[in-house]
This record gives C-alpha cells, structure tokens and sequence, in this order.
C-alpha cells in the first residue's frame, strides 16, 4: 500500500486521516498542499478518482473565486484556476494508487486495508 495524504497544515480533517493510518500503523507520505501542491499528473489522476473537478472544490469556502466558479459551464477554467490555487481543493486527497477519496473518508481507507 502506498498512501499519500494531501493536506493543509491547519486542516482538521487532514489532522484526523493522518491519525487514522498511524493508529493503524499504516505507512503514509504527507504532503503540504499549500506549499507542494500537486504536479499535472496527480492532479489529472486526482480527478479521474474522485470523478471530476465539481467533487475537488471546497464549495463551503468562502472565496471570490469559488462565488464565480458556481456560475461557470467551463470545465476547463475550472480546473485551470483550481490547479493554480491550491487552497480551493477540499483536504485531505488521500490516494492509494489510482483509487482517491477527497474528504475524510475511513468506511473506504477500510476497504484498502
């Protein structure tokens, strides 16, 4: 198994996957999304995982540019302005190779197991 966390520093969530697999003495790397980010290629595996951008934005943010992402139809633009700022993606991204949960997610970490 080689799980990767992607987090923010201050993210609670982020704070309880991270617990969840070392109680579970579960090997993980953690990357600071702020700071790291994801390169082209996780980003676009990312997406596939999770089934596209609209289940990677944090739509509870209060933020100029998640108010004009709701109106906008350009999957592209989207995907664009999330890949540039970080900080719009829900935390933590956990994958498992190709398999992704964005959010905290233990009923499926139990399943790779």
């Amino acid at each position: 198994m080689n799980i990767q966390i992607f987090g923010k520093n201050k993210c609670f969530d982020t704070k309880k996957a991270e617990r969840y697999f070392k109680e579970r003495r579960i090997k993980f790397q953690s990357v600071d999304l702020l700071r790291f980010g994801l390169s082209g290629k996780e980003f676009d595996a990312v997406l596939r995982g999770v089934g596209g951008i609209d289940n990677l934005i944090d739509w509870e943010m209060n933020h100029p540019d998640i108010t004009l992402m709701k109106y906008m139809d350009d999957v592209a633009a989207k995907e664009d302005k999330v890949y540039d700022n970080p900080k719009l993606m829900r935390t933590p991204i956990v994958r498992n190779g190709k398999q992704v949960t964005v959010g905290y997610c233990p009923e499926v970490w139990a399943t790779w197991e």
